[in-house]
Formats: C-alpha cells, structure tokens, sequence
C-alpha cells in the first residue's frame, strides 16, 4: 500500500478468514469525520495545539480472545512442524480491532481521560478552565492540548507505545489540515481532489473539462433518455461517485446536492450521468482552491430584531430543553450556533419529490451540512419547507447535546433562517394556526423548540440564505455571495462593506476563482445582456461539457 505522504506499507497478517467468527460483536468504533471538524473547531477556539499520531503495531500491544495457531515451517529450525498458538491480536482475525479499542481504552482511562457520551471515540480530561480532547480513529490519534508534548511522551515512557508522525496535524481522514498566509487554521481535502482528478485522467484518458457549477443551472438527471452505460462503464460511474461522496464528507459542500442527485442512479447509469460525474471533477478542478477557514469570532446579530412572545398560554406553555444531568460543566468560551434550512419543490420531477438543505455553523465556521430528498411528495412550497424546518431543529438539537456532552458553553438559542415568509411566522408567533394538516407532526416540533427556547427562526430572503447552495443546481454567480464566506473567505474580506462588494462584483466574468487562493479574487457575476449564457441547459439525453479557461493541470 501506498500512504498519502508517498510512504510505502506492507505488514503481515493472519488469515482470519480461515477462523470462526465470534458469537459475540466484534466491530469497534472510530470517531466520526464530524467529531474530527469539532475537535479542529474547539482547539481554535480554546487556544489549544491540534497533534496526530500514529501508534506503530497497534494490535500486537494487546492479546486475542480467538483461537489462531500456525505449524512452524522450515524457518522454525527445530521447531518445524510443530503447532504454536498465538496469543497476540495479530492483524486480521476478526477481533483484534476490539481487542486494540479495549486496550487503548484502558490506557487512556488510566492517564484521567473519560469517553465523551456524545461520542465515545472522543476522550475528554479536565483542565480547570478548560477539557483536553483526545479523536481516536483506529490506531491514529488527534490531540487537541495546551500541552500536547505531555500526553505523548506518558504514552511513550508510561505505556511504551511506538508513535510515528507525531506532530501538529497536517492530515485527518483524507483532509488536509493547514494555517493560510495570515496564520487562521483551516482544512480542504485538497490531496483527495487532486487523487481522484488524477483517477478521472487514468480512466477517461483526459483530463476534466474545467466548469463554472457541479451542474449546469436547473439540470434534470432524471429525465436523461442516452443509451445506458456498459457493465465496465457502470463501475467506472460508481468508482467516480464514491470518490466524491467522500470529498463531500470532508469539506467540499458545494457540490452535496450535485453528487446526491445522482449517487441514485448507480445501479443503472446512463452516458449523460456519466458526463455529468465528469463534470463536477471539471468543477472541482476548476475550483479546488476552496477552504473552510476555522473562524471562532462570534457572529454580530445585534441588528436582528429578536421578538419573544409568551407561550405560556398555549399548548407549549411547559417546554423546556432538556439538559442531560450527567453532562460535564461547561469550560471555556461559549458557541454560537447559526443554522439555514431550505427547501427545493419538486427537484425530482419523476418521483415529485422536494430536497431538504441545512447548513450549521459554529461561529462563523461551517461544521455540519446536510442534502437529501425528502421522503413524502409535498405540493405546496410551505409543507417542503416545514419538513426541512423539522429536519432541521432535529439536527440543531443533536448538535447541542454534543456540545453539551463535549464540556462547551452554548450562547443561548441557536440563530435560525429559513426563506419562507409563511413558515417563519407561523413557528415563531403562538397565536399562528396551523392551516396545513398534513404538516402537522412538523409543525408542533418546530414551535416546542422555538416555545422551549432551543432556536429562535428568522426570516432571510433566498439570496441570503446559505443553505440554498445545498438545495439547488446553481451557476456561480447566483451563490458566489453566499459561497465566498464560507469556502473563499480571506481576512480582508470582513474590511469590505457589503454593498462595496457588490458593486465590485457588477457585470463582470466569472473567471477569478479557478486558480487563485481563496477570496483574494473576485468572482463576479457574468453579463447576461443580449441573452448571452455560456452554460445553456444540455438536451436531454445528452450532458453537454463546456470548455472554459483551460485548467492549469
């Protein structure tokens, strides 16, 4: 095997197929890509150092409860012939995962750190004015810690464990971990996008086509009548598809609902599916230079007028969040937690389906995101976005309790936006009536949360809603405003007002974004004057690949 850093591995393992698999669970757990966004967010936020290592021969530090034996062979000597059994976790059998989670466990208990019960591959010791955390992933660690130093070398000395690549992290589950030129953290699967540009070229033969969008502005996928794929070229369009689920996992929201729409058509591809896969790592190429920047300043909404009303008269009047009682006390600076929802009737026009978006942000950094089709057929705008409205404060909710279970203060009620006027209001008045029965379950959620004071929702115009990226296939210049703060954000990007930004951003191309890091340049918005569109809609049965700027690759 080949690692990312371009280290070559190999490692004997035991044939654990050969055995008996265990009566009992054998599966150990690995700390969640959201627990590592978490984990990268909170050490900014507490002023602490964010280390990885890698503990060498990881299951051989443990024994194994399964039966394995090997008959010695000439290399024995005199031992040739005879049976030995081992008694060591080798690599391979089926419990020696488990078996390296228990010792590790074990270890990590013995040096005052607990599991967190949010998630328990995150450990937690406490320091005062505030918690060391600790991601476990198998046998790969982040270390998040004034004093990181301390915590390897009583793994070293105390516990004789062989670390390697001990230092600040550079690279988590595929993601890369840096500081840009003005020294704020951020991660972007950068290594990962340039694998699998590099995989597009080995098996298309040619590079991708650079693109302005995922897809182009109001595409259909499902409406493609091409000829259906060969069996080769169906795992071609599955290897592809795989590939960017898991850039999506590790950054690169903007193209969620792009790779959602058509992750549904594996099982049986068309060639225009395929063309379209190509061209989100077109997309990709073009715009690889996307970065969430780890900003822990709070975000300013003072100018939001926040209306309470009382609830005590309704059916809500005894709401209240629950607070676990187990929790640990909160250390440290608070969060404050803004999320978007929104809503896309009848995205898929076979099956009459909308798609439910959400974004939430820690701060001012994106941290959980959130793009699928819902599971009823709606037919009015007001039922899709009430079921992503629910779908959201279900989300909001989880994401509290971690925070909770994780030692963080919470600034109050989570900020909430959403584009329909009709929703907003009826959450967030009591005396709203509910004039849509089949929303009923949604409504009721939506307004405890609100009467029980977990969210208080908003009103945003659709130009200003975020989650919009995540509902719809867009062409740059409709989300850039929207997208440039959380994927190009550069420092002196907070110096520029608003309307400054627009009127730099008028009647312009679209062209700045594709090489350059960050938001250092514009990308501004194309002229449409005399009904010029550089990325007319494909016909169907046919996905259409614009050349634009040639890529630097």
């Amino acid at each position: 095997a080949v690692k990312h850093d371009g280290r070559h591995k190999a490692r004997l393992v035991a044939g654990g197929h050969l055995t008996e698999a265990p009566v009992d669970s054998a599966c150990s757990s690995v700390v969640s890509l959201r627990g590592i966004q978490i984990l990268a967010f909170l050490g900014k936020l507490s002023g602490l150092k964010a280390w990885s290592t890698d503990i060498g021969n990881a299951c051989p530090e443990t024994h194994t409860r399964e039966k394995v034996c090997i008959i010695a062979e000439a290399e024995f000597g005199d031992q040739e012939g005879h049976v030995w059994i081992v008694s060591k976790a080798l690599c391979g059998p089926h419990s020696s995962g488990l078996r390296w989670s228990e010792c590790l466990a074990d270890v990590l208990r013995s040096m005052g750190f607990f599991p967190s019960e949010a998630e328990k591959d995150i450990w937690m010791r406490d320091k005062g004015d505030h918690c060391e955390h600790i991601a476990v992933c198998a046998d790969d660690s982040m270390i998040a810690s004034r004093i990181p130093e301390v915590i390897v070398k009583a793994l070293v000395d105390e516990h004789t464990f062989k670390l390697k690549g001990t230092r600040p992290t550079e690279f988590c589950l595929g993601c890369d971990f840096c500081r840009d030129k003005q020294g704020v953290p951020c991660h972007a699967p950068k290594k990962h996008i340039e694998k699998i540009l590099d995989n597009c070229r080995r098996i298309c033969g040619t590079w991708p086509k650079a693109a302005h969008s995922p897809l182009v502005n109001g595409d259909h996928p499902e409406l493609d009548t091409s000829d259906p794929l060969s069996e080769d070229d169906q795992k071609v369009h599955q290897s592809l598809v795989g590939a960017l689920q898991w850039v999506i996992q590790i950054g690169r929201f903007d193209i969620t609902t792009a790779v959602m729409t058509l992750s549904r058509f594996r099982a049986m591809p068309r060639q225009g599916h395929l063309d379209r896969v190509k061209r989100i790592h077109g997309y990709l190429s073009k715009m690889r230079h996307a970065t969430i920047k780890i900003r822990t300043d709070a975000p300013d909404y003072s100018a939001i007028p926040v209306k309470m009303y009382d609830w005590e008269y309704s059916c809500y009047a005894d709401a209240e969040e629950e607070i676990p009682p187990d929790s640990p006390k909160p250390k440290g600076k608070s969060i404050t937690m803004t999320s978007y929802f929104d809503a896309n009737l009848y995205h898929d026009v076979i099956s009459g389906k909308a798609v439910t978006s959400i974004l939430h942000l820690f701060n001012q950094t994106p941290i959980n995101w959130f793009s699928k089709l819902q599971s009823t057929v709606e037919t009015a705008t007001f039922g899709s976005e009430y079921v992503a409205a629910r779908t959201c404060t279900e989300q909001i909710i989880d994401l509290r309790l971690t925070l909770r279970y994780l030692g963080v203060p919470i600034n109050g009620r989570t900020m909430v936006f959403g584009d329909n006027e009709s929703v907003i209001n009826s959450s967030a008045i009591p005396h709203s009536k509910m004039h849509k029965r089949w929303v009923a379950l949604s409504y009721h959620w939506v307004r405890w949360a609100v009467a029980a004071g977990i969210i208080n929702i908003h009103h945003v115009p659709s130009k200003e809603n975020s989650a919009d990226i995540l509902s719809k296939h867009w062409d740059l210049p409709s989300v850039w405003e929207m997208m440039k703060p959380l994927l190009f954000w550069h420092e002196n990007d907070d110096r520029k007002s608003h309307e400054e930004s627009k009127e730099v951003n008028k009647d312009k191309d679209v062209d700045g974004a594709a090489s350059c890091g960050g938001a250092k340049v514009d990308v501004k918005t194309t002229s449409r004057k005399n009904g010029d569109n550089n990325e007319s809609r494909p016909h169907r049965g046919e996905s259409e690949m614009h050349d634009f700027t040639r890529d630097s690759t």
